[in-house]
């Protein structure tokens, strides 16, 4: 793509589905040989700063920087590190609004790789199936550490979950500040961007409503 048409294009989203653009070939190397060529290319980059790469204090941080990406704040994109989501037969019975407020968003925006932070809020009602708890968590870290749209984010979670679950009853909200919004551009600082995905029962408004209302009182009752 020409710089022009980048320019043109700006911060617009654009996606042609909900999964995360991945080659084919993604997933042909190892990490240690994508650390190896990240590092490389890295050191071209301070390079290019005119960072002087013999200091100490820079020396390792082609390194450092390659073992980031590929381990931490990208593990999301290798399917194999998916949580196992564990769940159990509702013998209980339990048939309410069942919530997982509060998660946190540690991830990074794809347009400019600077930093997303925010929460996720999820809501389900069980049929026959309940998840730990903790599962789901592990699930929205797991989607949140790749390169990002929130709305993309945002479906991928509730994708996973009602597939996991076997409802479609399942809604999930994200609210977090964009560090492209507010350390560039526009520098914003205050601005927080929040989407919501839902289906099954969570279509109706009042049902929507309901989980809408039980996030607020949770959150000023902690």
């Amino acid at each position: 793509m020409r710089i022009e048409d980048i320019e043109l294009l700006g911060d617009a989203h654009i996606s042609t589905s909900i999964d995360t653009p991945l080659r084919a070939d993604a997933f042909d190397k190892s990490d240690d040989e994508k650390i190896e060529v990240i590092q490389h290319h890295f050191k071209a980059i301070m390079h290019e700063l005119g960072l002087d790469l013999n200091d100490d204090s820079l020396s390792g941080t082609p390194y450092r920087f390659a073992k980031m990406y590929v381990k931490e704040l990208f593990y999301g994109l290798n399917p194999s590190n998916r949580p196992k989501l564990s769940t159990f037969k509702n013998k209980y019975g339990y048939k309410k609004l069942l919530i997982e407020q509060d998660i946190t968003i540690d991830s990074s925006c794809e347009h400019h790789f600077l930093p997303i932070m925010g929460k996720a809020h999820i809501g389900y009602i069980p049929k026959d199936k309940v998840i730990g708890l903790s599962k789901i968590n592990r699930l929205v870290d797991y989607y949140a550490h790749r390169p990002q749209v929130q709305e993309r984010l945002c479906l991928q979670i509730l994708k996973d979950l009602q597939d996991v679950l076997e409802t479609e009853d399942v809604i999930v909200v994200i609210n977090a500040k964009h560090l492209c919004v507010s350390s560039r551009g526009i520098k914003d600082k205050n601005s927080s961007t929040t989407t919501m995905e839902y289906g099954g029962c969570f279509l109706n408004l009042e049902e929507r409503n309901t989980f809408l209302k039980q996030i607020d009182l949770l959150r000023n009752q902690f």
